[in-house]
């Protein structure tokens, strides 16, 4: 098999980050997520590629949080597109975790299937090569093989490397994945690598059944009860790796200006209000049983898998400890209603 020992690593890095930008697991300051390589400060920051899941996905590299979208001129009482900013700049996503990786390919049914195509998505979503780190010790938190996810053989990985303790196991899976390893041939060595044994999960969740059951309770109490502690914050669907909720915005200087993307929150009123000033979501409660049926229903139903990938992040990151896995046990136990 091919290996790249860790001595190698930066080398390595600094060698794919000539022609894409590279995006890993850091460690900055107080906070941790998936930053360029070239942003990189030795002795101040570091690397996280040990880590289970570091507090941000990488979402932002597919849908970033902010996206220009096109500049536009009123001319009279029309308005014409000046420019539109498809990104379709090379881009590397090293060491992706599967939650992760199953996150993008969520995103990937969303933008990329059922008759639309979102040209901005597909633009930089093409440019991109990602490499996934198997996991063999799920964290405390972690859960995601219950959400139909095999955590040592991820699917949708260009390549998949493997934590053998000083060195990786690096294995190409797509043509995409076979040009990356011939950048960084000379830094890979052929020989037998001993790779770690599975250990099992921590969390003891059973998702099956949990869609179907879900179509009959959209009315059931149980939503007050598991909802009334719930903020409304809506930090769950910031470090979540699927959420992909967001809002258009025009910015206008005279007669130029531009429209752009960012994220928003399926948690705020104001994400679902209407122009007339309705909203189908106007209670917190609401918001809060919207987002569980669409993580484990709504999407199972329209793409055949759950939203829901089992990083555990909103089960650390919640102020009101709000645990996902104990929602699905509920679930699981609740009668439904005559």
């Amino acid at each position: 098999m091919k290996v790249l020992s860790k001595s190698k690593l930066e080398t390595a890095l600094n060698k794919l980050n000539q022609s894409a930008e590279v995006f890993l697991p850091m460690q900055k300051d107080k906070e941790s997520g998936f930053y360029s390589w070239k942003l990189f400060n030795q002795g101040q920051d570091e690397l996280m590629l040990n880590a289970l899941n570091v507090y941000l996905p990488p979402k932002n590299v597919v849908l970033p949080q902010t996206e220009r979208m096109y500049s536009i001129k009123q001319e009279g009482q029309e308005i014409k597109i000046d420019k539109t900013f498809e990104d379709s700049s090379p881009r590397v996503i090293f060491g992706a975790r599967p939650c992760d990786l199953k996150a993008i390919l969520c995103m990937d049914d969303v933008f990329l299937t059922r008759g639309y195509e979102d040209s901005f998505y597909k633009c930089r979503r093409e440019a991109i090569t990602i490499v996934a780190n198997a996991c063999f010790q799920p964290g405390p938190a972690c859960f995601c093989a219950a959400m139909e996810i095999n955590p040592l053989e991820p699917a949708g990985a260009d390549v998949i490397i493997c934590d053998a303790g000083e060195a990786y196991s690096w294995e190409a899976k797509t043509p995409k994945g076979e040009a990356l390893t011939a950048q960084i041939t000379e830094y890979l060595e052929e020989k037998s690598l001993s790779l770690p044994a599975a250990k099992p999960f921590v969390q003891d969740v059973k998702y099956e059944g949990v869609a179907e059951k879900l179509k009959g309770m959209f009315n059931n109490h149980i939503w007050e009860r598991l909802g009334e502690s719930c903020h409304n914050c809506g930090i769950c669907t910031y470090v979540c790796p699927s959420c992909y909720c967001f809002d258009i915005q025009v910015k206008m200087w005279g007669d130029e200006g531009y429209r752009f993307r960012c994220w928003d929150s399926c948690m705020y009123e104001e994400y679902s209000r209407e122009a007339g000033g309705g909203n189908p979501r106007g209670s917190g409660i609401e918001r809060f049983r919207n987002r569980f049926l669409h993580k484990l229903e709504f999407f199972k139903e329209r793409y055949g898998t759950p939203l829901c990938t089992g990083c555990g992040r909103c089960i650390v990151a919640c102020p009101a400890g709000i645990n996902i896995v104990k929602i699905i046990d509920e679930i699981k136990e609740a009668e439904l209603d005559a």
